[in-house]
């Protein structure tokens, strides 16, 4: 503690004063003299054992939003300042994401397709398989590149079909198409929304989704927030698994996918906009 305050006290004099001339509270003065730590640098001291095990248990990649959320669905009171101070001290920090490099390449003479979704991501609350989104990526691996096409439901975010391939062409994207049509039968016309690469909107694509009541969507040309839903899935698998490490061969990247796909991104992590809950979550309180 302060020598001044010390000396006020061996000399008899009023420690109180002292301690408000210095705006010190009596009570840290105590604490420090004892020894004791105080009931605020308790509580720290175990939130930050809690946030740290939950920040693990998201494989590292939760920043201070999503731990807050965890310990919120937890029940216990703390504030999100409060998280992101104690991850700082502790030298915890979320996964941010990279700058991807597109692979989109437009076909000029493709027939033009109406934007049906205008930029609206949000969860619809009433019911899934109304409208999904897709794109493509590629992942750098010893023997070449891999090339991966999703379809994401944009109200729980639940990826519903994917393929891969070792070449950007249509049939990694009608792949995934079938396999969306297959897994979630929907009973409805769906929307499905992409960009305007050339996979998707060849022929072939167009026919798949005539014959299974797809209604097709596009966003404009270099317009990425168009299709902002199936950007920042990318962005996640890129800064959470892919860009991790370098992949030995193409069928290691795609086992990874595969797991990290359908038992972690489905199962575990909290997102956001469905109300920081699960893809698996969502789904089963909109059924029930």
């Amino acid at each position: 503690m302060h020598p001044f305050i010390e000396a006020e006290k061996q000399g008899g004099h009023n420690v109180k004063r002292a301690c408000e001339l210095l705006k010190v509270s009596r009570a840290a003065f105590c604490a420090r003299r004892t020894g004791t730590p105080g009931p605020r640098v308790v509580r720290d001291t175990e939130l930050t054992q809690r946030i740290t095990a939950v920040h693990e248990q998201s494989r590292g990649t939760y920043g201070a939003p999503r731990v807050h959320a965890v310990l919120q669905r937890e029940a216990t009171a703390c504030g999100r300042r409060r998280v992101a101070r104690l991850m700082r001290l502790a030298g915890l920090a979320g996964r941010h994401r990279r700058r991807r490099h597109r692979t989109t390449i437009p076909d000029p003479h493709a027939a033009t397709r109406p934007d049906l979704v205008l930029r609206d991501f949000q969860p619809d609350p009433t019911a899934t398989d109304t409208r999904w989104c897709g794109d493509t990526t590629s992942i750098a691996t010893e023997e070449g590149r891999l090339y991966l096409a999703t379809v994401i439901d944009t109200a729980s975010r639940h990826v519903v079909g994917w393929a891969t391939a070792d070449h950007l062409r249509t049939e990694p994207v009608a792949d995934a198409l079938r396999a969306a049509c297959r897994t979630r039968r929907p009973t409805d016309p769906v929307i499905f929304h992409s960009d305007r690469d050339c996979q998707y909107t060849s022929r072939e694509r167009t026919l798949l989704a005539t014959e299974s009541d797809v209604r097709l969507s596009a966003g404009r040309t270099r317009q990425c927030w168009d299709n902002a839903l199936a950007e920042s899935f990318f962005a996640t698998l890129k800064n959470e698994l892919t860009d991790t490490r370098f992949w030995p061969s193409r069928a290691a990247a795609r086992t990874a996918i595969s797991e990290w796909i359908e038992s972690w991104y489905t199962l575990q992590p909290l997102h956001s906009t469905p109300g920081y809950r699960t893809p698996a979550d969502y789904e089963t309180t909109l059924a029930a």
